[in-house]
């Protein structure tokens, strides 16, 4: 498959920058340790795919400690967007200021605490929602697809846009027939969420194994199918990583994911030029505001 070139205006949605540890300190207690990726190198990244535009997403190792993303921000000059965590009782004038510096959404990491119960979901959305819609952001949510599944009902209900990171953490090898993907394909279907096409490496040990890509890829175009303007795409630059053996503060090399790996993956997922204006650019461009 020849790679294909992207469109005008199109976004990765959902990068990560991160810096020096004596520039910005990370969590003591964080789960892992990735070494520097710098603004520079991921406009580097952007090039290299030739994209316009890029989302900076908080990385848990930050907490809600968010000035390395502000200046990352900053440094885009208009280019690029981010999503924030953020305490539930962040001050007004703190949301006021990432708003001014370009973050559109916060984000909810329930991945790393391992949280599925729906009640448990429910009341950790459903405490940033409010104060959320007043700002025109978004909850971005990482958890497991039995998580996602089992409070549908209540992101459903949110009074804000929710964003699914990577294919909604549905592994590949569940059938789509599967109860909890006919859940988040009804939501996505809806319009109430959008589901991030992105980091296949995240839901397969061998996301390019013929039978296993065959199966992201029909992952991807049965959420196109019930909803094209509800997907977004997505590298996961620059592949964060824990590797095996190392100790959370131990620094675990990068996943090596060449840019040429990515385009073949959008021209599998988007086969094309219509869906990828779609997916690439126009929804991100309705969602961030670019």
């Amino acid at each position: 498959m020849t790679a294909p070139q992207l469109p005008a205006g199109a976004c990765d949605c959902h990068v990560h920058v991160v810096a020096p540890q004596a520039d910005y300190p990370m969590l003591a207690d964080r789960h892992y340790t990735p070494g520097p990726a710098s603004a520079d190198a991921l406009r580097a990244h952007m090039q290299r795919l030739g994209l316009a535009h890029a989302v900076i997403v908080q990385p848990s190792i930050y907490g809600s400690d968010n000035r390395l993303l502000v200046d990352s921000l900053l440094a885009f000059d208009g280019a690029a967007r981010g999503v924030a965590v953020a305490d539930d009782d962040v001050a007004d004038t703190e949301l006021t200021r990432l708003h001014d510096a370009g973050v559109r959404g916060v984000r909810v990491n329930l991945e790393s605490t391992g949280a599925s119960d729906a009640a448990a979901v429910s009341r950790a959305l459903s405490a940033s929602a409010g104060r959320l819609a007043g700002q025109g952001w978004h909850i971005q949510v990482y958890a497991s697809l039995d998580a996602i599944a089992s409070a549908a009902p209540a992101l459903a209900r949110l009074p804000v846009p929710v964003v699914l990171d990577h294919f909604a953490m549905i592994p590949a090898q569940v059938a789509l027939d599967d109860p909890r993907v006919l859940q988040v394909l009804d939501l996505v279907g809806s319009g109430a969420a959008y589901v991030k096409l992105s980091a296949s490496y995240r839901i397969s040990a061998d996301p390019h194994d013929g039978g296993e890509a065959q199966r992201i890829t029909a992952l991807a175009r049965a959420f196109i199918d019930r909803n094209p303007e509800r997907a977004l795409w997505a590298s996961d630059w620059p592949h964060t990583n824990r590797e095996p053996g190392k100790l959370p503060t131990e620094i675990s090399a990068y996943r090596d994911v060449p840019a040429v790996r990515l385009l073949h993956e959008i021209g599998s997922w988007l086969p094309d030029a219509a869906l990828q204006r779609q997916v690439l650019a126009a929804n991100p461009a309705a969602l961030y505001g670019f």
